[in-house]
């Protein structure tokens, strides 16, 4: 077998180091694999080596075919004809798609569910957007993305529902390979991290209307910058 293109080691090296898979069904081992792309371990295009995938998770190849053939489904992967199974390349249209279920789900976490949510779930927001701050103080772009990852992870959060986190891992998983087509990270990024901590300090004062309300500016804003960043490619 030939070694896997050195862009897939270190998503290899994660899955494999994982302990959540014990007895693994294929839906577990989508999330694992869809979680490597939302952290852009496995990037825009990278190859999935079948075996070597299975070997890193210690699965059934029907497990993980079955699991390969989710992650198609959603758009997080793509199967070529007699070539395999690559991460997806985005495009202008999954944008918008993408943004119209953040518009929804995102900004109604926060109406629905701030008021009523544990502390600890509204610290983890605030952890989020510290995250990001810290990145930033180091010149870590690439870290800022993950942390806005994370920030959005944790808004969704604060519904308390596992469906709609789950949901939201998905949209995230894109969301990571759309950010990987934008040249300027820092150019991106940067503007959003203040609009993060804008959000945490309302979530913390406890307006929440005012945190749905820019929220849903704040992604509108997005969406229409990286739309226009797609036109050009």
């Amino acid at each position: 077998m030939a070694a896997p293109n050195p862009s897939v080691q270190d998503a290899l090296v994660s899955l494999a180091g994982s302990t959540s898979i014990v007895v693994p069904a294929s839906e577990r081992v989508a999330d694992r694999i869809r979680a490597e792309v939302a952290e852009a371990r496995l990037r825009v295009g990278a190859r999935l080596p079948e075996q070597a995938l299975g070997e890193a998770l210690a699965v059934s190849r029907n497990t993980l075919r079955e699991a390969l053939s989710q992650l198609v489904a959603e758009r997080v992967l793509v199967r070529v004809p007699n070539r395999g199974v690559f991460v997806a390349r985005p495009e202008i249209d999954d944008v918008r798609d993408v943004y119209a279920a953040r518009l929804v789900i995102e900004p109604g976490a926060v109406r629905y569910g701030a008021l009523a949510a544990d502390p600890a779930a509204l610290a983890a927001v605030r952890a989020a957007y510290e995250e990001g701050r810290a990145a930033a103080g180091t010149g870590d772009w690439t870290g800022v993305a993950a942390a806005n990852q994370h920030f959005h992870r944790e808004i969704v959060a604060l519904a308390g529902s596992p469906r709609l986190e789950r949901e939201m891992g998905r949209l995230l998983a894109e969301m990571r390979l759309v950010f990987q087509r934008m040249l300027q990270v820092r150019e991106f990024h940067e503007p959003y991290l203040a609009r993060n901590g804008e959000i945490a300090e309302l979530l913390g004062a406890g307006r929440t209307e005012r945190a749905a309300d820019e929220l849903a500016r704040y992604l509108a804003t997005a969406r229409d910058q990286l739309l226009d960043a797609y036109a050009l490619l």
